[in-house]
């Protein structure tokens, strides 16, 4: 398929993106941003994972320049 083709498929499918406008469901936009979940409950979410200390070990790994 050459270029011209490929774009003119491109600015179709653009063209159609830019111009559909779906129905918007503005009660399900209302739940979802007056969700009972705070911030801070997000926060929360990755308490159990521990981040392993760093190391020198872990920077001898990279050689710069060296094979």
């Amino acid at each position: 398929m050459g270029r011209g083709r490929q774009k003119a498929k491109q600015t179709k499918v653009a063209r159609r993106l830019k111009y559909f406008s779906p129905d918007t469901d503005y009660q399900a936009l209302e739940r979802e941003l007056t969700s009972s979940k705070s911030a801070a409950d997000d926060e929360d979410e990755f308490e159990d994972y521990e981040i392993p200390p760093a190391t020198d070990e872990d920077d001898d790994d990279w050689s710069y320049g060296r094979r």
